[in-house]
């Protein structure tokens, strides 16, 4: 993987590029053309670009006892909402409203980034992200991931890891 420079973060980099670049850590920006049609956001990234749904993790913004959190799981899976809130010390989880996920984060449905928020959230990994050299996550737009160390993505989140996915 290879670090972009300043200059190709500014000439086409979404906040979460520009985070990435700010903070000097290695990654790799993935883009592939993306199909309106498809049922799933998450798995269309990982077919297009040949990775594993194991390691491509999608960015899930929930309700948290009326705080929003950012969950990030792999594509494979789904979101276990009661870890989720037991993660971060609360009761009760749910999705929420994409709206709402859209106007804090800055960014949109399918292409939420857990990096460059418009607003800083309480961040959960997936524990399984620590199983793999590096994942991918969204690059702040549909059609664009970033792959990185999950290691990385929890420090720039400070995020909490926990096994908060399910197959």
């Amino acid at each position: 993987m290879a670090k972009k420079s300043k200059k190709q973060q500014q000439s086409g980099g979404t906040p979460a590029t520009v985070a990435l670049a700010a903070a000097g850590v290695t990654y790799a920006v993935h883009a592939y053309d993306h199909d309106p049609a498809h049922p799933s956001y998450g798995e269309e990234a990982a077919e297009a670009m040949g990775v594993s749904p194991e390691r491509v993790f999608k960015t899930l913004v929930a309700d948290v006892d009326g705080a929003l959190t950012v969950a990030v799981v792999p594509v494979a899976g789904q979101l276990d909402l009661k870890a989720l809130a037991a993660a971060v010390g609360g009761k009760r989880a749910a999705m929420a409203d994409p709206a709402l996920a859209e106007r804090t984060t800055g960014y949109v449905r399918g292409g939420i980034s857990p990096l460059g928020q418009r607003k800083r959230l309480p961040t959960v990994l997936d524990a399984s992200a620590s199983g793999h050299a590096t994942i991918c996550v969204s690059a702040g737009r549909r059609g664009l991931e970033v792959e990185l160390a999950p290691e990385d993505l929890a420090k720039l989140t400070d995020a909490v890891l926990a096994p908060i996915g399910r197959a």
